[in-house]
């Protein structure tokens, strides 16, 4: 470890140890990368945790359970099934009803974090710290993964050969949705990561009906939960599950509008965010702006991927979680988001302008810069010459 770097964790521990911390100074620290050593990157990252703890238990109490089942060791007693709430009541404000909606988005969320990083090991193994609350054997409450499998064993399809014999199967055994050598079974007692981030996605679609889950939230949902689930501080990584969906939903607040359809075209939607990385090109560097608008290759080819998902699919995870340092210290992290995406353009300027359509959707949708420094001192310039060109503008 250099001189240097330890001198900069120094900066990091002095900043966080301030009574009141100057939030500026902090940001300034962050844009340039935060250390991992002694769980710094992670305690910049989340939010305060004292009360959250608390509130999310109760968000697992309240919306990780089966209805008809009350949880006996908090005093409640299991209700009588009556006419109202009947499995078959084709009441919509039946618990049963709202419970099987509920089911069609789980499995949604279920078969996209099975996926999360799949060239990574970490999401399959199992978290030092399981859901007690979940797991516990002397309670009701059943785990995801379970109701997940108990959903699509009773959705099994009816299949009639051309003999007139019957053979019925599960649609998860017919997709191939669950190969069962893909994922390693764990012991009683045990949930691999992706089951915590699972728990974390449906409690935020509870939470949030007008937007739910959409695909692709588990891609942003993954890196704040790796981050805290591997601090090396243990009582801080005790909480990762809770400080993740705080720290998720506070993301989400700010990043939800590219995830609503209806508000695609509207100004605070996606449409108008791809746009402006062309016109933010079109002001940079002209010359390539008109290549790719001769080559009709459209922002929403490759920058809805970029944007949407905060480029966690562009790079490898540690690069991600680079990228996000400044991202996360930028109070006007979307603007800079768009600096990014317009740096990674012409950072491959040379051989945009050279290939054609073929080839340059292929550098575009596979984006061949693995170095995440040299894409953010190149956004950092860009950003520079914005604050010079207002600065001219004002005199």
């Amino acid at each position: 470890m250099s001189t240097a770097y330890k001198n900069r964790i120094q900066e990091f521990k002095v900043a966080l140890s301030e009574e009141n911390i100057n939030l500026k100074t902090l940001r300034e620290l962050c844009f340039n990368g935060i250390p991992f050593e002694g769980g710094i990157r992670a305690l910049c990252w989340k939010v305060s945790p004292s009360a959250s703890i608390l509130v999310y238990s109760q968000f697992l109490k309240e919306m990780i359970i089966q209805p008809g089942i009350a949880k006996a060791n908090l005093g409640l007693a299991r209700e009588d099934v009556t006419l109202e709430d009947h499995p078959l009541n084709p009441n919509p404000d039946s618990r049963w009803n709202t419970y099987f909606k509920d089911n069609e988005i789980l499995l949604q969320i279920d078969k996209d974090v099975r996926r999360l990083y799949p060239d990574m090991a970490f999401f399959q193994r199992p978290t030092e710290y399981p859901c007690q609350l979940i797991l516990d054997p002397q309670n009701d409450y059943e785990t995801l993964r379970r109701r997940v499998e108990q959903t699509t064993l009773k959705a099994q399809t009816v299949n009639r050969n051309r003999s007139g014999v019957t053979n019925v199967s599960s649609p998860g055994k017919a997709l191939n949705l669950y190969p069962s050598n893909e994922y390693e079974v764990l012991p009683n007692g045990s949930e691999a990561h992706w089951e915590v981030v699972e728990r974390i996605l449906f409690i935020y679609a509870k939470l949030n009906p007008g937007i739910a889950y959409v695909q692709g939230m588990n891609e942003i949902v993954g890196p704040i939960y790796y981050t805290f689930a591997t601090d090396p501080n243990s009582q801080w990584k005790e909480h990762a599950e809770a400080d993740t969906f705080f720290c998720f939903t506070n993301l989400m607040s700010e990043n939800r509008d590219n995830f609503i359809k209806s508000l695609d075209d509207s100004q605070c939607g996606i449409t108008y965010k791809m746009e402006s990385v062309y016109s933010m090109l079109k002001d940079k560097d002209l010359e390539l702006y008109l290549k790719l608008e001769e080559q009709n290759i459209k922002p929403q080819y490759f920058t809805f991927r970029w944007l949407t998902l905060l480029l966690s699919q562009e790079f490898l995870l540690p690069d991600v979680i680079r990228i996000w340092d400044t991202l996360f210290s930028d109070q006007d992290r979307f603007h800079f988001l768009i600096l990014v995406c317009c740096a990674m353009l012409m950072l491959i300027r040379d051989s945009l302008l050279a290939g054609d359509f073929t080839v340059n959707m292929r550098l575009l949708q596979d984006y061949p810069i693995s170095d995440v420094h040299t894409i953010l001192t190149k956004a950092k310039e860009l950003a520079w010459t914005d604050v010079g060109k207002t600065q001219h503008t004002a005199f």
